[in-house]
């Protein structure tokens, strides 16, 4: 019994059986930290890029939203929250009640916040801060997500610390500048004897106006499409000014030429107003009248940089027409009769972006009371397009033809008042308020969410309310950073 006793102590001690399972409960925890590092991290990083997407998606929605002549913060703060991954809805969030359509499972738990900025000194954003209602031309949207951890938190089981959860952050900016494809604008400036008011620092209303149009010219930048292989040019935005009253063809190069003539005026002509089938259009030459001063040209500036430091060509007879070195003048004579002018301007907008890819621009600047009488329109009277009958209504009509053909008007209540439009009455009375909102793209259309209607109401107190900024140059800011789509930028 002894001897056996012994040779069992003696087996037991020889034997290996068993030896592994320290060792598999030490490496049971290496296993699950490699389990966590490929499976958690990988998952987090699988969810940080959902979450980046959203945020990316989130600012360009803002972005786009900072165009409106009507945004607020409560706007932007709208679209902001519905793009984004938000899932946080209590009372103290940001987005409140909204949740964003980009959230997904991986994402159970997403707070949003962004904040406007006004961004100066970088190549890559050209727009103005002054071009928005918020003063700021970059949004910049932050999210935060906080996901469960798996395997990485069962660690704590053995005695290490922990990590139940994982929190990512990301952030995108966005601005205003990014056109996709070319635009054609055609700008319709007021000339009457009413532009030579004073309007405060800026001067004369006129040069008031024709600094807008310089605002526009130093944003938009001329090469709309570049070729990424050679580097060139392959589609270019295009600007033509026209004016009301009509002057004398051959005369009209005095806007622009800085001479001291002015062009002469004549009577207002009622072009025929262009129809689907408008694929051609010929400006007016000789003694015969026209609206157009400058033809469609991308001269303005021949550098690569746009927006506040941008110069301008001085070569151009646009930048010249708009005041680079003279400008339009407002020699008056006439009354206010602008409906031929948005007629001859929407059939030179069809007709310059004929088989192109272009985005047809209309831009109205007036006081919209519509005013003259019989002797100053060449037509015969009658109570239709061409005579001294409804002229604001033939504005409404030739606004509306425009924008049922693509074009997308944009009006700017230049001291519009809620009274005037002598010529509309009983039943189709209206204030030049009303007209020049009702001349906009999509201004009684519910569905549109950008309005295309501004007025100059804070600087001529008692005058047309609008939304947007109210300066001439901001408000031509806003309309050439509605022409784009919203893009990423660094954030800065």
């Amino acid at each position: 019994m002894k001897n056996i006793g012994k040779s069992f102590l003696s087996r037991l001690l020889k034997d290996q059986s068993g030896q592994v399972l320290p060792w598999m409960a030490l490496l049971t925890v290496l296993f699950l930290g490699m389990a966590g590092l490929t499976i958690d991290l990988g998952r987090a990083w699988v969810c940080y890029r959902e979450l980046q997407a959203s945020t990316d998606a989130a600012a360009l929605a803002g972005a786009y939203a900072m165009t409106s002549s009507s945004a607020t913060n409560a706007t932007v703060n709208s679209q902001v929250c519905a793009y984004g991954s938000n899932t946080d809805t209590s009372k103290t969030s940001l987005c409140g009640s909204v949740k964003g359509a980009n959230g997904t499972p991986n994402l159970p738990t997403v707070t949003t916040s962004w904040t406007p900025n006004c961004v100066l000194g970088k190549y890559y954003v050209s727009t103005t801060c002054g071009s928005t209602t918020l003063n700021a031309n970059v949004i910049r949207v932050t999210q935060t997500a906080t996901i469960p951890t798996y395997f990485i938190q069962a660690l704590g089981a053995f005695g290490f610390k922990s990590l139940k959860t994982l929190t990512l952050n990301t952030m995108s900016s966005a601005t205003l500048s990014g056109v996709t494809r070319p635009v054609h604008v055609a700008v319709v400036l007021d000339s009457t004897g009413s532009m030579n008011s004073n309007d405060g620092a800026c001067g004369t209303r006129e040069e008031c106006a024709l600094a807008g149009v310089q605002t526009m010219l130093k944003q938009l930048p001329p090469c709309a499409q570049i070729d990424p292989a050679t580097g060139n040019c392959t589609a270019y935005n295009q600007v033509s000014l026209f004016t009301y009253p009509n002057v004398q063809a051959s005369t009209a190069k005095y806007d622009y030429t800085c001479g001291k003539t002015n062009p002469s005026i004549v009577q207002y002509s009622a072009p025929p107003a262009p129809t689907s089938s408008t694929t051609s259009w010929t400006a007016p030459t000789g003694t015969a009248a026209t609206y157009q001063i400058t033809g469609y040209g991308h001269d303005y500036n021949t550098g690569t940089t746009t927006g506040q430091n941008a110069t301008l060509n001085s070569n151009s007879n646009l930048v010249n027409a708009t005041g680079g070195s003279c400008g339009l003048q407002a020699i008056g004579g006439e009354g206010t009769y602008y409906a031929g002018a948005i007629n001859a301007a929407a059939s030179s907008l069809l007709a310059s972006s004929y088989n192109t890819t272009a985005q047809n621009v209309l831009i109205v600047l007036s006081d919209g009371d519509a005013n003259s009488s019989t002797k100053e329109i060449s037509n015969p009277p009658g109570s239709g397009y061409g005579s001294a009958v409804s002229e604001c209504h033939q504005a409404i009509d030739a606004a509306a033809n425009a924008s049922s053909l693509g074009i997308t008007v944009y009006t700017i209540a230049y001291g519009a008042s809620n009274s005037g439009c002598s010529t509309d009455k009983g039943s189709s009375a209206i204030s030049p308020c009303a007209a020049m909102q009702q001349m906009s793209t999509g201004w009684s259309d519910p569905n549109v969410k950008q309005k295309n209607f501004y007025s100059d109401q804070n600087g001529n107190s008692g005058q047309c309310p609008g939304g947007g900024p109210s300066d001439l140059p901001s408000i031509f800011g806003s309309i050439t950073a509605s022409f784009s789509q919203a893009r990423l930028v660094p954030n800065s």
